[in-house]
């Protein structure tokens, strides 16, 4: 019987990592083909940016794969009681290029910590409110699969808005044909005036 739950952690462990390295790379992608200035400005009312999402999570993974198991991260991390949200935008002397190097070697010294890990290894969030705090490796892998989902979801929003490219991976995506999708438009929002007035 231990064998047997020892081989379901390991299927979860091993479909969650690479659900995980997947989205990581879907939203490496989103700045791929951009200038500068749009990979870097503020494309909603509260500034989120492309390339701010990339260092955010880079920083999330680094922080919850690194200090929650006594592993802290060798890149230099701002402590959590200091968070003032820089993590969510590039300054001027920042590259993207830099950048992108964290958000890699945040993914080595990630991944060495899921490899070592068994999946009921303990952890200590202590930004969580107690009695949650005490965790373990797979209450993490969710809680950080769930955060590189939701932002790669933030990025791909944002990409479409820029130069209307969309899709999960580059080999999934297809030439946009502006006239099929200005029909779609059409159509969505011809449906929603029609339930608008119906409602009124």
């Amino acid at each position: 019987m231990a064998g047997s739950y020892r081989m379901i952690d390991e299927f979860a462990k091993d479909h969650l990592h690479g659900r995980l390295r997947r989205d990581r790379e879907a939203l490496l992608w989103k700045l791929d083909g951009l200038s500068e200035y749009d990979a870097r400005r503020p494309l909603t009312a509260t500034g989120t940016n492309l390339l701010g999402l990339v260092k955010h999570v880079a920083t999330v993974e680094a922080r919850y794969f690194g200090e929650i198991f006594d592993r802290p991260s060798p890149e230099p991390l701002p402590r959590w009681q200091d968070s003032d949200g820089s993590d969510l935008w590039a300054a001027e002397d920042e590259t993207r290029d830099q950048i992108i190097g964290f958000y890699r070697r945040t993914w080595e010294h990630s991944d060495a910590t899921i490899n070592e890990l068994p999946l009921d290894a303990p952890g200590r969030v202590p930004w969580w409110p107690e009695p949650h705090a005490d965790t373990n490796l797979f209450a993490v892998m969710v809680h950080v699969l769930g955060e590189s989902v939701r932002h790669a979801g933030h990025a791909d929003i944002l990409r479409e808005g820029l130069d209307g490219r969309t899709g999960l991976r580059a080999e999934y995506e297809r030439q946009i044909d502006e006239e099929a999708r200005a029909a779609h438009y059409a159509k969505i929002e011809q449906a929603a005036r029609t339930a608008a007035a119906i409602t009124a």
